[in-house]
């Protein structure tokens, strides 16, 4: 698991072991190196906080950060939660898989409309791992089911997480699964693309710079942008090709959604990009 840049300029990650009850933590690092606990797992009677998380953490448009355990969760089998935390350390556990919904969540993932997004590597309908959706309070609904299909042709074991493209759908790989003959005879597994109906966006590399920084911007039909802009302020840019546009945080810019206008209409970051000092 890596760690993850927050807003606040402050470093965020996970162990999946350790801590007063030897089950994990949650800490924050700053870029001097100044460490601080920020929750250490099984706190709770039973564990009902999850143990070992190792998927890594994912801050969300709230501010907060989200995340998976792999164990617990207050069960007597370990099928992990997902939760939520505060900057300041306040946890909530938001669920708990009881294995028909699915099994050991990987890292999720924010999606452009606001709700994050994950797999589990076991459990559901088909034992073969599932697609999930969960709203920032908590609801979860099951997207899909692996194993559904004969001989699990569509994958099993999602171990990997997902990455949403700039057209708008997800993708993702599976561990196991997949009819492909040059296998002699084992599962090697899938690559798939899930979609859920979200439009195009555009995504900066990187989603954070000072003034004059150079900035890449990747999408779709960028070819003709009339206007890039840095939380409404206004950018030079130089189209690259019509997947990539290079430019420059201007002056004034500040905190905000970066929206690049082309005759088929605005496209918008799916990251708030971070001004630096």
């Amino acid at each position: 698991m890596g760690l993850i840049r927050a807003r606040n300029g402050k470093f965020y990650g996970e162990t999946d072991l350790g801590g007063a009850h030897g089950q994990g933590t949650l800490f924050e690092i700053s870029t001097t190196g100044q460490l601080h606990t920020l929750y250490t797992f099984c706190s709770q009677p039973n564990c009902a906080d999850g143990s070992e998380p190792i998927a890594g953490l994912v801050q969300a448009s709230d501010g907060n950060f989200y995340g998976t355990t792999s164990g617990l969760g207050g069960q007597s089998t370990s099928y992990g939660t997902v939760f939520r935390i505060t900057p300041s350390g306040t946890l909530t556990t938001l669920h708990a898989f009881d294995y028909s919904d699915g099994s050991f969540a990987g890292q999720m993932i924010e999606g452009t409309d606001g709700n994050l997004y994950g797999t589990t590597w076991n459990g559901g309908a088909f034992k073969g791992g599932t697609l999930f959706k969960m709203t920032l309070d908590g609801t979860l609904t099951t997207l899909y089911n692996f194993c559904s299909q004969s001989g699990c042709a569509d994958g099993e074991t999602p171990i990997a997480g997902l990455t949403q493209d700039t057209n708008g759908e997800f993708y993702g790989t599976t561990e196991l699964g997949g009819t492909d003959a040059a296998c002699n005879g084992f599962t090697c597994g899938t690559v798939f693309s899930l979609s859920v109906g979200l439009g195009p966006f555009i995504a900066a590399e990187p989603p954070y710079g000072a003034v004059n920084a150079k900035i890449i911007i990747i999408g779709s039909s960028l070819k003709s942008t009339t206007r890039v802009a840095f939380n409404g302020k206004p950018a030079t840019y130089t189209v690259i090709s019509d997947s990539e546009i290079e430019t420059i945080v201007p002056a004034g810019a500040t905190t905000g959604a970066i929206k690049v206008v082309t005759p088929a209409g605005t496209l918008k970051s799916n990251e708030v990009f971070q001004v630096l000092k």
